[in-house]
């Protein structure tokens, strides 16, 4: 074969420090686009961002040579300081950890639709309600002591 043909795309999921409820709707959606700019320099593609006042949901494609940990890892720390220089709050800064889950082109609207529906999702279900369900559906094995 003369080519490389990839679908790589993940959902991750990853929320505020001590999941505080601070990003303000106010600027949601400034922050949720901005976080696209940065997945675009790293050469991905943003195929949904949303979330909650808690955690953010983004489903991302990325190319072979990209490393998910790094990806992350300069999403969380570029937003961070974009919060800080941007709206001035300079406690802002999301947790240590994340969830990533590879997500098949099969799968792909349904976890646009699943992210875009995260304010009306949670008026039923918490963050770690949704976060640990997520694992279970998904069969990563988890102690709950060390999740939150």
């Amino acid at each position: 074969m003369a080519s490389t043909h990839l679908s790589l795309h993940y959902h991750i999921i990853f929320s505020t420090k001590d999941r505080a409820p601070i990003i303000a709707p106010e600027w949601r959606d400034r922050l949720h686009a901005y976080m696209g700019g940065v997945i675009r320099n790293a050469e991905g593609v943003p195929e949904a961002i949303g979330g909650v006042a808690d955690h953010v949901h983004v489903l991302v494609g990325l190319r072979a040579t990209a490393r998910l940990s790094d990806v992350v890892r300069d999403l969380k720390a570029v937003s961070s300081r974009w919060v800080h220089d941007e709206l001035g709050d300079r406690g802002f800064s999301w947790q240590e950890g994340y969830g990533a889950f590879t997500v098949s082109a099969s799968q792909l609207e349904a976890v646009r639709d699943y992210i875009a529906g995260q304010e009306a999702h949670h008026q039923r279900r918490t963050f770690q309600e949704e976060y640990l369900e997520l694992l279970k559906s998904t069969g990563v094995k988890y102690d709950e002591r060390f999740v939150w």
